[in-house]
């Protein structure tokens, strides 16, 4: 298959810029895997992931990977997903345990951070991180996609300078089981708010 033919159903004044964008994700779980899928399928061209975790059956009720993959760490999965959707993109696949000391220096070089973490602490440590080290760079946060149901609840808002959050903000998965659908929609909207931020705010060098 050739590159040109890959792309042909995709916007000719859009796609350069996809294709030079780098987008980081922290984690590789129900969000960052989903994240990962829906950009990889916009035409991005390079992702840059990290995660520790590896593929669980319990993990097959909301997360892009299948049954022979369980037991792979997560971001070896998730890069052979990849492309196997897109092979016209690069994955930079890390697998370790995200923490202050190697946020910054594995994601300094993105356009744009995706959050996908399931702790609390580690997305506040991720977003403190981020507005400290790139305050003009937008990190989009993901928050409150547990149980199923109340669609219009689910929402983007700007929190305040270049940090945006995806969910309702209050369906905590401990509280309320984390099913695809719910979760796929909040990743979606995380892709889709960077796509947005890519080509409409020349974040792109």
């Amino acid at each position: 298959m050739l590159q040109e033919d890959y792309f042909a159903r995709h916007d000719p004044h859009w796609l350069p810029l996809l294709r030079k964008a780098r987008i980081g994700i922290a984690g590789a779980g129900g969000l960052g895997s989903n994240v990962a899928c829906c950009l990889a399928r916009a035409g991005v061209g390079h992702l840059v992931f990290a995660d520790f975790d590896v593929v669980e059956p319990s993990n097959l009720n909301r997360q892009q990977y299948f049954l022979h993959q369980v037991g792979q760490p997560k971001v070896e999965a998730l890069r052979d997903n990849l492309i196997r959707i897109n092979p016209f993109s690069h994955y930079e696949a890390h697998c370790l345990r995200l923490d202050a000391e190697n946020i910054y220096p594995l994601f300094q070089h993105v356009d744009i951070m995706v959050e996908a973490f399931d702790s609390a602490s580690m997305k506040t440590l991720l977003v403190d991180l981020w507005v400290a080290r790139r305050p003009q760079r937008p990190i989009i946060v993901g928050s409150g996609m547990g149980g199923i149901g109340d669609n219009n609840a689910i929402r983007t808002q700007r929190l305040f300078d270049q940090v945006y959050l995806c969910g309702d903000g209050r369906t905590d998965c401990d509280d309320r089981a984390p099913l695809a659908p719910r979760v796929t929609i909040v990743a979606a909207m995380q892709a889709n708010l960077a796509l947005e931020l890519l080509i409409e705010g020349n974040l792109v060098d």
